[in-house]
């Protein structure tokens, strides 16, 4: 069991941290929404009802999109652009070794590099596909999220004029939500990308050595 936790830890505690988070931000609208309710004379709903509510599958979701959007773009940016002397970039001058040329005789490759072909192809770019395929799937909850909260903001203000799922997403509130949130990811990432040109964190793997000039490049 300590190995494990050992070989774990970092998974391990933001899975913790996710759970939490999740679950008091769940508790928190719950309460939040049923004081909507209220305002508007209508009947407090249970927590099971409220997690299947537009306002519960929204606000979760437009934060995981943006999410899911950085870290896809940032792999797949990585890969080719480069920023003098940061910790997140590749060497400006040297091979690496995620640059290699996959080989099915290396002890312990993964089954697709055995298998080769198209399975290979796929394999080599899995996981920016992983993190652009959760964007696509979080970007549409959040829609269909955003789109049921709408409406029932309309109903509960006696309004008539419901909209349609391809409606919502025309809206600029839709656009609102999620830009205010792109436009965040983005600049955390532009933040640990030119930080760590020139500061230090001693034994973190997104830092340099603490000796290392502003101009190295590369872990």
């Amino acid at each position: 069991m300590k190995k494990f936790l050992r070989e774990n830890s970092l998974s391990l505690v933001f899975i913790f941290l996710t759970v939490v988070t999740l679950g008091g931000q769940i508790i928190v609208g719950w309460h939040e929404f049923n004081d909507e309710l209220s305002d508007y004379g209508q009947p407090s709903i249970t927590l099971p009802t409220y997690l299947t509510s537009g306002h519960c599958i929204e606000s979760v979701f437009e934060n995981w999109e943006s999410e899911f959007l950085q870290m896809g773009l940032y792999v797949l940016l990585t890969v080719s652009l480069y920023q003098k002397g940061s910790s997140e970039s590749k060497s400006l001058s040297e091979p690496e070794e995620v640059d290699r040329e996959p080989s099915p005789k290396r002890k312990g490759a993964p089954w697709p590099v055995r298998r080769g072909g198209w399975v290979l192809k796929l394999y080599q770019n899995s996981l920016s596909i992983a993190f652009f395929l959760l964007f696509v799937v979080s970007f549409w909850l959040h829609a269909l999220g955003g789109l049921k909260q709408y409406n029932t903001e309309q109903t509960l203000k006696g309004k008539s004029e419901l909209l349609t799922f391809w409606q919502f997403m025309g809206t600029s509130e839709f656009w609102f939500q999620s830009l205010q949130n792109w436009q965040s990811e983005f600049l955390s990432v532009l933040s640990i990308v030119v930080l760590s040109i020139y500061l230090r964190q001693k034994g973190s793997p997104e830092s340099k050595p603490v000796d290392a000039s502003h101009d190295e490049t590369g872990e």
